[in-house]
């Protein structure tokens, strides 16, 4: 499907970024740009893969023009690139906005006019029901690409995933639990009875790739997930690693859940179950809410959402079972330090 094709990917020197090289670099595709801030990141990539066909594009979503020469002549677009740190878009919650929606929005419009194919927008459970800014930003990041899917129709097709906790990657509590227990300090823990869903960066994957290849525009993609407390994967870690480290429980940083929700009450009445994910397709209803809005849905009082705390959860074992996966702890388990 990507055969011959020029894929763009905003924010692509993080985990999704080279997780898509890994998959793609070695098929027919033509050609894969990152645009991106981080030069040194970049430079990094650039020679770790050491791959003609990967590009490398300096600029800033906030800024339309820098993406104007990363876009042309692209036909397929993932928008990945977010300030993601709770904490920090706490603090700084315009800089979340000016990133995470009118970043996107910037990157939207460049896309509709350099004719691009389809644009994958990545999201997060934290849009849902936000009570951080990074939430709130992120919520309005998805209001904006659908409001522009409305606009652009299929040309680019527009959708957005939705996804929770990805295992290892940049500032998750996995690679912080293994360096913790490898430089002898306890493993701090937020609230033991915190729950996550628990997927891959391959999971992550695969669910932009399927949206890809089934997304309408408009559309939101989730894929189900397991799910674990975050004692649980702290007792997991440890029985990999045979360690005794002692747990330090330090209380709930600003911004932070108690458990993920992936989709909405008022999304699940009308999500369509495609048995690993959940499809929820635009609300593409106009301004005339008497034709709509006379009349509610009963149903949605009775509904709970789909999140990380009324699906089952994994037991340590289980847990152990996902983490060998990982390439941090098969490092780890190795004696290879882990940096964080």
């Amino acid at each position: 499907m990507f055969a011959n094709k020029t894929l763009l990917i905003t924010g692509g020197t993080g985990t999704f970024g080279n997780a898509v090289l890994r998959r793609f670099l070695a098929t027919e595709i033509n050609e894969i740009r990152v645009f991106s801030r981080d030069e040194k990141k970049q430079d990094d990539m650039r020679k770790e893969f050491a791959n003609p066909k990967l590009r490398f594009y300096i600029g800033d979503v906030r800024t339309e023009s820098s993406l104007r020469d990363a876009m042309a002549g692209v036909d397929y677009v993932f928008h990945a690139a977010a300030l993601k740190q709770v904490p920090s878009c706490e603090f700084f919650p315009v800089e979340a906005l000016r990133t995470n929606a009118l970043g996107t929005e910037n990157v939207l419009n460049e896309a509709i006019h350099a004719d691009v194919e389809r644009v994958i927008v990545l999201s997060t459970d934290k849009a849902v029901y936000p009570i951080n800014a990074m939430g709130i930003s992120k919520a309005m990041m998805e209001k904006i690409a659908i409001a522009k899917s409305r606009v652009a129709g299929t040309k680019p097709t527009i959708c957005v995933t939705r996804y929770g906790n990805v295992m290892a990657s940049r500032g998750s509590v996995i690679p912080l639990f293994i360096n913790q227990i490898q430089t002898g300090k306890p493993l701090t823990v937020t609230d033991p009875a915190m729950t996550r869903f628990m997927m891959s960066i391959d999971d992550a994957v695969n669910l932009v790739l399927y949206a890809f290849q089934n997304g309408q525009p408009g559309d939101t993609f989730v894929q189900k997930a397991a799910s674990a407390t975050i004692d649980t994967v702290a007792r997991a870690v440890k029985k990999l690693l045979k360690a005794e480290a002692p747990v330090n429980v330090i209380g709930t940083r600003h911004g932070e859940k108690l458990y993920e929700t992936l989709l909405t009450r008022e999304e699940l009445i009308s999500a369509q179950d495609l048995g690993g994910y959940f499809r929820v397709g635009a609300d593409n209803r106009d301004l005339n809410y008497a034709l709509y809005f006379s009349e509610g849905k009963q149903d949605v009082s009775r509904r709970e959402d789909y999140n990380s705390h009324n699906v089952p959860l994994a037991d340590v074992n289980a847990m152990c079972d996902l983490l060998v996966k990982l390439d941090c702890m098969q490092k780890a388990m190795r004696g290879e330090k882990i940096e964080v």
